[in-house]
């Protein structure tokens, strides 16, 4: 695979990096990742994977754009209001980097779509909001070994944690039982920024097989306190997603 002159003046200030170099972005431009939801996290989150260069983005997403997204899922704009939102973000993160490829599916991710919708990535991001769509996501992930980095926030705490199947523990063993859904909760908008930042620079450090990813452990930031926590996750050995692997 050989890069123009313009992806490689793009790429400089990464390719220079140890253990990246013209290699690893190639490794990016080969790769596909989806990103499960272009909220709060999965703008940021794309953003950022769109601006190095990962060669295949796939966005999945059923909303419209609303006044309320606006305090935090930065690729919108108040004229986009009632737009799909995975089309408004394929076509702003397309400005940003023409170089790759970004699809945009309208749809609603469920327990019958999920399996073809991630199959062939190498990458889930998780940008959901809900529990039953995070276990359809943890399960086809596991079902097929694709990494899926989760991460969710709520007031002013966010949490991340990297999942590799047969290597760590999933979403279910950290939620064996989904607590009650809470429709339009309260968010910090610069949370999901910080998180989904990270949740980037895990799928670009899975894409490259770099550095040391967030398995078996759960990062907790708190906003309010500028801390960050860690806590160790175990595996659940009766898992029914991963128990067997």
């Amino acid at each position: 695979m050989v890069f123009t002159e313009r992806e490689l003046e793009r790429y400089d200030r990464q390719i220079r990096l140890p253990n990246f170099g013209v290699e690893g972005q190639r490794k990016l431009k080969t790769a596909k990742v989806l990103v499960a939801g272009v909220g709060g996290l999965g703008t940021a989150a794309a953003l950022y994977l769109a601006a190095a260069g990962v060669g295949r983005l796939m966005l999945v997403d059923k909303e419209v754009v609303e006044l309320s997204n606006l305090n935090r899922q930065i690729l919108y704009t108040t004229n986009d209001l009632g737009k799909p939102k995975a089309k408004v973000a394929a076509e702003r993160l397309s400005s940003l980097n023409p170089e790759i490829s970004i699809e945009a599916l309208m749809v609603e991710i469920n327990e019958e779509n999920v399996s073809e919708i991630i199959k062939g990535c190498n990458v889930v991001v998780d940008g959901q909001d809900n529990y039953k769509t995070r276990y359809a996501l943890n399960d086809a992930c596991i079902i097929q070994r694709i990494p899926f980095v989760h991460a969710s926030v709520h007031a002013y705490e966010g949490r991340l944690m990297t999942i590799l199947p047969g290597k760590g523990p999933c979403y279910r063993c950290i939620v064996p039982v989904p607590p009650p859904e809470e429709g339009g909760f309260p968010v910090l908008g610069t949370v999901p920024g910080t998180i989904s930042t990270l949740q980037a620079t895990e799928a670009i450090k899975i894409v490259l097989g770099i550095g040391k990813l967030y398995v078996g452990r759960m990062l907790i930031y708190d906003a309010l306190e500028m801390m960050f926590y860690e806590v160790k996750v175990e595996r659940n050995p009766e898992c029914p997603s991963c128990g067997l692997l």
